[in-house]
């Protein structure tokens, strides 16, 4: 982290422009957003389904709305974003293709992220302790975790890929900083970049 903050975060803001339009999906309570409206004076608007973060991000003078990810995009009209950001909200999507259609249809770009869940250490313990794995990017047990779906890297690319969209840039994430190499392997988390194919 610097400064206390999240590099996921910091990748986001690097890769949008100053004064764009951007729809944050998932948002929280609303830090990536201050983050994008202070350092790049972007015209955000964020989606929350828990409502006790919806208040966390209005307190911070940010314009975010109770909803829910499967139904919080089909009230924009199309090319209403510059950007549509779905960051550690896709594997909790129940219609992901439906999500990821309808954010390239609302925005030009996407920017997705998802934890990686064949990181090493949750391969390990899945093979030799036989259970569900817990790390610090997948902090939950199986009976209680908000992620319905499991995803990888590599299962990630190839899905974006099947469904017409081309990823333009990718930021790969382990516990000491960015991940250059083997990312379906050593990254906890990836970041992609995506326009219509």
């Amino acid at each position: 982290m610097a400064d206390g903050q999240r590099l996921d975060h910091l990748f986001i803001v690097e890769v949008v422009e100053p004064g764009s339009r951007v729809l944050d999906v998932g948002s929280g309570r609303g830090t990536l957003l201050k983050l994008l409206a202070d350092r790049k004076d972007v015209r955000g608007t964020g989606v929350e389904i828990g409502e006790e973060k919806v208040y966390e991000a209005v307190a911070k003078g940010l314009s975010v709305y109770h909803g829910d990810v499967d139904e919080g995009l089909s009230d924009y009209p199309s090319g209403m974003f510059d950007y549509v950001i779905l960051n550690q909200t896709l594997q909790q999507a129940r219609e992901t293709v439906l999500v990821m259609e309808e954010g390239l249809r609302v925005g030009r770009r996407l920017i997705v992220g998802v934890p990686n869940f064949a990181y090493w250490a949750a391969r390990v313990q899945l093979m030799f302790q036989g259970r569900a794995p817990v790390t610090r990017n997948l902090p939950y047990q199986w009976y209680d975790t908000p992620n319905i779906h499991s995803v990888s890297i590599r299962d990630f690319r190839l899905f974006a890929r099947h469904h017409g969209m081309r990823v333009v840039r990718a930021f790969y994430l382990g516990p000491r900083g960015r991940v250059r190499f083997w990312p379906n392997l050593m990254a906890q988390q990836g970041v992609f970049v995506l326009e219509k194919g």
